[in-house]
């Protein structure tokens, strides 16, 4: 008896797909939901499983495009008893090692990480199609507009990918399904049977089909790069071709053959035209991450929503830098964190931001909600895009306390792990474009705050004190903030008593 398998809806709106990659070889044997090919459509790419166990018989070749509902392979039912060893050897071993399926399959779904978030992608999958997993075992990172988050297993069993890396999925959305096993983890005999590692595979151990294979964002990568899979060293599970991998891949560089070998050239070859000597003109496309796109949905809305106006004002950083001198050392043995310029910007800001409440308020609707706090909000450049942690009560805060916070968050920042919690609220914000090399620019608020002040490079310029000319490491500073509610006589006067308690910093210290 023979079974035909034809290509599954595979989504709204796809009418085909594409053959990309045969796992099993015409003639071999196959076990039911054995993965036995991998399917590309226009969104996404899917793995195609055996639907009964039997004889392979392959009726569309790799790089074929196929409609919906087309044959693309018959299994021969009953065609060999080398699917029912295996099949056999599974059983015993789950029995002898007390481990089973046990027919329950656990759906799991995108879980609601945060309000205003109702899509997140996913980033990437740190267990393999296949795997065994443990009940609360990481299994998948996924990123939404605002933070990156770990998915853990919702129960012990086989993993089933069901969305792949770079798929974009709404709240609530099917994510993966877990095969339940009761016993703990199968024995290899067990694991020998599961697609990725199936009886006709490589020995426990070898490559498997995931090795050298490119995950569907690096395959796209790779395709608009130009490059070939074969010269690419995965690093993902089994060899599998991460994102990352293909970022950082380049081509290899073409030899010449030696003029001893060079063959004459044809007629046709010397009426070619010349090839181009100058620089490449290639161009790559790549889709906005949700970050991405949430950073540029917010900075427009912000320009076209307030009335945004910037103040500047200048400052000699010579002071500061007399006092960091003088005692980084003994500060950093003492509460083993540097001295940085970000605690003074930090206890200053604070300290004007008291005097002068407007600067420190927010609209909400037809009201102006004033703060008695300062949740000094810190932009940082992370590897996926810029991200605004928060300082918590940092008017209460020592320069110790404020050193280690900026520590903690910035690197909570860049390894991805920053919370929804951790980048909500802020009263106001602090940017350091100095870090750099800008010397000036005209920060954009963070909404719904009403200002944000701009830090940039310091720089040795001439001025005048007390009739003479000196020199002195100057930083301009930019106030932009919002005027339906701050007015300039606040703005101006709030910058100017920053630059005071900057340029005398003891102030900071006793409070006037």
């Amino acid at each position: 008896m023979s079974l035909e398998m034809k290509v599954p809806a595979v989504g709204e709106s796809i009418t085909e797909v594409t053959i990309g990659q045969w796992f099993k070889k015409d003639g071999d044997q196959v076990a039911m939901d054995e993965v036995i090919c991998e399917l590309e459509s226009d969104k996404a790419t899917f793995e195609l499983t055996a639907e009964s166990a039997g004889t392979l018989r392959i009726k569309a070749q790799e790089g074929d495009t196929l409609e919906i509902g087309a044959v693309i392979c018959v299994i021969e039912e009953g065609a060999g008893a080398g699917t029912t060893a295996p099949v056999a050897e599974k059983k015993e071993s789950s029995a002898a090692s007390g481990g089973g399926k046990t027919g329950e399959i656990k759906e799991m779904i995108v879980p609601t990480v945060g309000e205003s978030i109702t899509e997140v992608t996913l980033a990437s999958w740190l267990k393999a199609d296949g795997d065994y997993v443990e009940l609360d075992e990481i299994i998948a990172e996924v990123d939404s507009d605002k933070a990156t988050f770990e998915l853990p297993a919702e129960a012990s069993g086989i993993l089933r990918h069901v969305a792949q890396e770079g798929d974009t999925l709404e709240i609530g959305g099917l994510i993966c399904k877990i095969e339940v096993v009761e016993g703990g983890a199968p024995t290899s005999a067990h694991a020998s049977s599961e697609p990725a590692s199936s009886a006709a595979a490589a020995p426990s151990g070898s490559e498997t089909y995931a090795t050298g294979h490119a995950s569907p964002a690096a395959s796209k990568i790779i395709a608009e790069k130009g490059l070939n899979p074969a010269d690419i060293q995965g690093t993902g599970k089994d060899g599998r071709i991460t994102k990352e991998d293909a970022l950082s891949a380049q081509p290899k560089p073409q030899v010449a053959p030696q003029a001893a070998a060079k063959p004459a050239p044809s007629k046709a070859e010397e009426a070619a035209p010349a090839p181009k000597v100058f620089g490449s003109r290639e161009s790559r496309r790549e889709k906005m991450t949700s970050l991405r796109r949430t950073v540029s949905r917010r900075l427009v809305s912000v320009k076209n929503e307030t009335a945004m106006l910037t103040t500047f004002n200048e400052v000699n950083m010579a002071p500061i830098m007399e006092l960091r001198k003088k005692f980084k050392d003994q500060f950093k043995e003492k509460h083993g964190v540097n001295l940085g310029f970000m605690s003074f910007f930090t206890k200053a800001v604070c300290v004007a931001l008291q005097e002068w409440p407007a600067v420190n308020a927010m609209i909400d609707g037809n009201e102006i909600v004033y703060n008695d706090f300062c949740d000094i909000s810190i932009a940082v450049s992370a590897p996926k895009g810029l991200v605004v942690p928060v300082i918590r009560n940092a008017e209460t805060m020592s320069f110790e306390q404020i050193e280690k916070e900026v520590v903690r968050l910035a690197t909570k920042a860049r390894d991805n792990k920053l919370s929804i919690e951790e980048m909500t609220g802020g009263t106001f914000t602090i940017t350091n474009g100095g870090i750099f090399g800008s010397m000036m620019s005209t920060p954009i608020i963070n909404a719904p705050q009403s200002a944000i002040l701009g830090m940039h490079n310091i720089v040795e310029r001439p001025v005048a004190e007390n009739g003479q000319v000196v020199i002195r490491p100057m930083m301009y500073l930019a106030l932009s903030y919002d005027h339906r509610i701050i007015d300039g006589r606040e703005s101006v006067s709030f910058l100017v008593r920053v630059k005071q308690l900057l340029e005398d910093p003891t102030r900071l210290l006793f409070g006037v």
